[in-house]
């Protein structure tokens, strides 16, 4: 049994009631006949979370084909018949949020309250697709032909989904997309991060719990992502995958799905602008630049990676945001006072300081932060703001993924979106004027997929998420989440 075990009220959610956590293939939880096992850190003082079953690709090939029987008769359930299941997959995931929230923060390293939100966050999604769920319709329209010809438009489940998500929202990814194929009538294929599949493990576990009939919810744990990935998308049983990664692998899970043609949607990187005109006020932007920048230490996909500040207010933002940095308070997450977890890896400080290192160097001030914490055991880095940035800086160009704030100044409004939309990515932006007309202006002019106006909220149930360009395509959650794991049939039905 893993020492974690008794930290948990439910520790066979996570598999921590054994010394290797199992995985799920139709309906039953098993370790893999390879008898390997990868280990789970906690990032904030890199010691072993637990063991988990690290599958082979002919388990995860028989994890599709179970789907795929599974699917025969899910797919035959009446629209209320999911609805009911999703709606009792999300009261127990109420039931037991504590563990799921503990769990959350242990192989993530975000704080309590982030993980917190997150997992609320994941009943929202799963409550929004039960009221989804019965609300699938189809069209009907006259025939130009006929008198008595009408045309049909039906929505059917697209059929078995792979879902591979990241380990940055390792509760949220699997709700907002499984919660979607389920309420469509798809049975599903998860492949969770290696850094983080016990939040994965739980929520199936708790979806088993709700009445989700065998076969229905599978899980692919492996520490060979690429190798199974692979399965997933050229296995002719799949007809649809969903991804949130970088741009880099969605571009190969894209190649590879081509070979048998499937129905894709892809969240992919971002490089998001954060924009606050003069007559907006100084205290509120600043925090609500913090409230995003600093949410689950700035690993995430829609977070302000350049701050674009107007020249007239600069230097009172720079001083603000400088106290609120300030009183940041950074350690292990499972501390309630903590404001700032780790990163997720070495990797992650590694190109914080690279980015910073870039950025000074060709003539950006450190107002804040700046170095890695060596001194707590964990990838933590000190919240950090640099001043005086230009375009010709990799921060300009690239993600930073980390608890970094980039200030850039600007002089007008043509000016500040030629910069934002300089990029090949277009996921989230958000602008901030209390002038409804440069409000509107700007955000339809911004070249993205999701825009905050004054506010940082780019992501709840009710909201379509998605973005364009190299961000990636399709939607997930809101009134089309849903659609992206459904075909449309015309029929062309003769009644006399």
């Amino acid at each position: 049994m893993s020492s974690t075990a008794s930290l948990f009220h439910r520790p066979e959610l996570f598999g921590l009631n054994q010394p290797v956590a199992p995985s799920v293939v139709h309906g039953k939880w098993f370790t893999s006949n390879s008898k390997k096992f990868f280990s789970v850190e906690n990032p904030s003082d890199t010691q072993e979370v637990g063991k988990v079953t690290d599958m082979t690709v002919d388990e995860t090939k028989k994890a599709i084909e179970a789907a795929s029987d599974a699917f025969k008769s899910y797919k035959n359930l009446t629209h209320v018949q999911r609805s009911e299941l999703l709606s009792r997959w999300a009261t127990l995931i109420e039931e037991n949020k504590e563990d799921l929230v503990k769990m959350l923060t242990m192989e993530n390293g975000k704080p309590l309250s982030h993980s917190d939100m997150e997992v609320s966050a994941s009943i929202g999604y799963i409550k929004w697709y039960a009221g989804e769920a019965v609300r699938v319709f189809g069209d009907v329209a006259p025939s130009s032909l006929q008198m008595n010809n009408f045309i049909l438009s039906v929505k059917q489940p697209v059929g078995i989904s792979g879902l591979i998500t990241p380990w940055n929202f390792p509760s949220a990814m699997v709700t907002r997309k499984g919660g979607a194929a389920l309420a469509a009538g798809c049975t599903i294929v998860i492949m969770p991060s290696a850094s983080t599949p016990y939040s994965c493990l739980g929520l199936v576990k708790l979806a088993q719990e709700a009445g989700f009939p065998e076969g229905v919810i599978n899980v692919v744990t492996t520490s060979n992502v690429s190798e199974h990935g692979k399965e997933l998308t050229t296995n002719p049983l799949i007809r649809k995958i969903s991804f949130t990664g970088s741009t880099n692998v969605g571009k190969i899970l894209m190649s590879q799905s081509a070979s048998t043609v499937k129905k894709i949607s892809m969240e992919l990187g971002g490089n998001a602008p954060f924009i606050v005109f003069p007559d907006f006020p100084v205290d509120q932007a600043v925090q609500s630049l913090c409230n995003i920048k600093f949410f689950s230490a700035g690993e995430v996909c829609v977070c302000p990676n350049r701050v674009y500040v107007h020249k007239d207010i600069y230097e009172e933002f720079s001083k603000q945001l400088l106290e609120k940095v300030k009183s940041i308070k950074v350690g292990d997450g499972l501390d309630p006072s903590t404001g700032l977890g780790p990163l997720i890896s070495k990797q992650g400080c590694d190109k914080m300081a690279s980015h910073i290192e870039d950025s000074v160097s060709k003539g950006a001030k450190l107002l804040a932060g700046g170095k890695p914490i060596t001194d707590k055991g964990g990838y933590f880095f000190e919240p950090t703001v640099l001043t005086n940035l230009n375009q010709d800086m990799i921060v300009a160009c690239e993600e930073t993924f980390g608890p970094l704030i980039s200030l850039f100044q600007f002089d007008n409004v043509d000016q500040v979106l030629e910069w934002a939309n300089d990029t090949e990515v277009g996921l989230a932006a958000y602008v901030f004027s209390k002038d409804v007309t440069t409000l509107v202006h700007v955000a339809k002019e911004l070249e993205v997929g999701l825009v905050g106006a004054n506010i940082e909220l780019v992501d709840e149930p009710f909201m379509s998420f998605g973005g364009i360009k190299q961000s990636g395509f399709g939607k997930e959650a809101g009134r089309h989440g849903v659609e992206e794991f459904m075909i449309i049939k015309e029929i062309n039905l003769k009644t006399q």
